[in-house]
């Protein structure tokens, strides 16, 4: 089974960037647990600030992948493109956000994604990633 992590931009910044928020771990650091925790799937991790490079991941990977599990970060809130993207492909999209975005400023609560996702999972920290990747896997690791 092959997994793609697609994050947007300021994700690179976990760890360091609003603790109180993100918590203080890295991504890598949390993306090696994650790879522990489901040993059979194949994980592929990208990350980018701009827009256009992650529509460019979402095309390469989006028709021979499994699934993708994708945190746009604030493009979520601005980006046509992105949900135009994730609706042109075949895999399967879990969008996944680290803090409660409904509980945010008001922005916040739109999505240009998710209505093209087969789900959303926000406010449960890093463990969203391991709960998308449980919903493509069955598994309940």
């Amino acid at each position: 089974m092959k997994i793609a992590i697609i994050n947007g931009p300021n994700l690179n910044l976990l760890g360091t960037r609003e603790p109180s928020v993100y918590g203080s771990q890295t991504f890598e650091q949390y993306f090696e647990q994650l790879k522990q925790q489901f040993p059979s799937v194949q994980f592929h991790y990208y990350q980018s600030n701009v827009e256009g490079e992650l529509i460019n991941e979402i095309q390469r990977v989006g028709f021979g992948y499994n699934g993708i599990i994708i945190n746009p970060g604030g493009y979520t809130h601005t980006s046509v493109a992105l949900g135009d993207a994730i609706a042109a492909i075949t895999t399967p999209v879990i969008e996944v956000h680290i803090s409660n975005v409904h509980a945010r400023e008001d922005f916040r609560k739109i999505s240009h994604v998710s209505a093209k996702c087969k789900g959303t999972i926000c406010g449960l920290g890093l463990q969203g990633y391991a709960l998308a990747a449980q919903c493509f896997t069955g598994n309940n690791a």
